[in-house]
């Protein structure tokens, strides 16, 4: 039997040991869903809408508990309260679009024909849900999954085992027919196992680019549709006519936030030559203020990463480039929490940077930025496609027309101007190259998780 274990970033300690649910137990799983998905799906979809919603109140009538067990589980500082209004709000627009988005194309009603395209559920929807925004990815495919008609089997990160504890307690305290929703702690051979076996229907999984490899090896051959988020290196781009101080100011919470240790966190920022120098001293003040310490503290702005070996490979990065001509801003001995050898690791801001260095092309990860001078926008949307990513890029400009144009040659999957690091549930969230495969939420998202049924019909 596999114990797995819950190392907490805060002190080295064992968090939460569970252990790892068997085959036989999965595969009992998996067959409780399907014998009350087809009911379910047959229900009403403002009765299915109704319920969810309900289900997802009872989660976040827990946010005081959850608070202190995301910060014990992945170190993200207490005073920011979760992540529970994002949940609200994705979850309350796919409800309030299910109905239309779910709704059949009719072709022809008329005396010799009905001929119309219906969506029709899925089936068994997996989501394998990563630590770093452990409520919110999860959601993301859990409310629609549900809502279109689909039994959903979450499996959470060890890193936030809890995370799907609280899912399972949320659903068991909801409407929602038993086994319809589980929760189970697996290890990676029983879940390559389930995968392998066609035992679901559709995989999401959020995660690393190597994790998204296994995944289509594992699923290799059983036809089971996928969805992969996987990794990001997001530019941001302030042209010379930005309000440069809204642009440090949000572009610098964008890397650092969560430790850096967001999807479509900013790692590598491109500044206008007129606008650079203020843009840079800007940024190290940013970087400056904050507090690293035990997220536990209400005073801390900045916590631990989720394990040491994160925060090692930042260190990493960091080092090379330094090594390679790079300038530190910042003074990493200011920082008295950061300590090598644990997740606590100071922000980092670096000039002098190249893409000949692994921190300005590989992911980060972590609350380092690189900071380049560009000529004109064309250096810029050169350098923001020299990635193997693609998920988000900021630009930062008054220009509307200009911002578009730059966006229409940037290969990415969501264009901001003049904001970065949000996730708008009304627009599809994907991407490209490694970055992944598919689409959350909006419209698109739930034709995800549904397939098209054609009806042809002579009267």
């Amino acid at each position: 039997m596999t114990t797995l274990k819950l190392i907490s970033p805060v002190d080295g300690s064992v968090y939460l040991e569970r252990a790892a649910a068997s085959l036989e137990e999965a595969q009992g799983a998996i067959a409780a869903a399907r014998a009350v998905q087809k009911a379910w799906a047959r229900r009403p979809i403002a009765e299915r809408v109704a319920i969810v919603q309900d289900f997802v109140a009872k989660l976040l009538a827990m946010k005081d508990e959850m608070v202190p067990e995301i910060a014990w589980q992945m170190g993200r500082p207490v005073r920011y309260g979760g992540e529970f209004g994002g949940v609200r709000e994705r979850a309350d627009y796919m409800a309030s679009i299910a109905e239309s988005a779910l709704a059949s194309i009719k072709i022809e009603d008329s005396p010799e024909f009905r001929r119309f395209i219906a969506r029709e559920p899925l089936g068994l929807v997996m989501v394998i849900a990563p630590w770093n925004y452990p409520y919110l990815t999860a959601i993301n495919t859990i409310a629609p999954a549900l809502m279109a008609g689909n039994a959903v089997l979450l499996k959470h990160a060890t890193q936030t085992l809890r995370v799907g504890e609280r899912f399972q307690m949320a659903a068991d305290a909801s409407e929602l027919p038993r086994g319809l929703f589980s929760n189970l702690a697996l290890d990676h051979t029983v879940t390559e196992k389930i995968l392998s076996a066609g035992a679901v229907d559709f995989l999401n999984f959020t995660g690393s680019v190597g994790g998204g490899k296994a995944m289509e090896h594992a699923c290799a051959g059983s036809f089971t549709g996928l969805g992969l988020e996987l990794g990001g290196k997001d530019p941001g781009y302030v042209c010379e006519d930005a309000d440069v101080n809204r642009a440090v100011e949000t572009l610098m919470d964008g890397a650092m936030y969560n430790s850096g240790q967001c999807c479509c966190g900013i790692e590598r920022i491109y500044v206008a030559e007129p606008l650079y120098d203020q843009f840079v001293a800007g940024a190290a003040a940013f970087a400056e203020s904050y507090k690293l310490g035990n997220p536990l503290d209400p005073e801390t702005t900045l916590g631990p990463m989720a394990q040491t070996r994160f925060a090692d490979l930042v260190r990493g990065q960091t080092e090379e480039a330094v090594r390679a001509g790079a300038k530190p801003l910042i003074d990493a001995k200011r920082f008295h929490a950061d300590k090598v050898g644990t997740p606590y690791l100071a922000p980092q801001v670096l000039i002098n940077v190249d893409h000949s260095m692994r921190v300005m092309r590989e992911e980060s990860f972590g609350p380092v930025v690189g900071i380049m001078k560009v000529k004109n926008d064309a250096e810029a949307i050169a350098l923001m496609n020299d990635s193997d990513y693609g998920l988000t890029a900021s630009i930062w400009t008054r220009d509307v027309e200009r911002a578009e144009r730059i966006g229409r040659d940037i290969e990415t999957g969501t264009v901001f101007m003049n904001r970065c690091d949000y996730l708008d549930p009304a627009l599809c969230w994907t991407g490209c190259k490694d970055t992944g495969r598919g689409g959350a939420l909006s419209v698109i998202g739930f034709h995800n998780l549904t397939r098209p049924k054609s009806y042809h019909l002579r009267t």
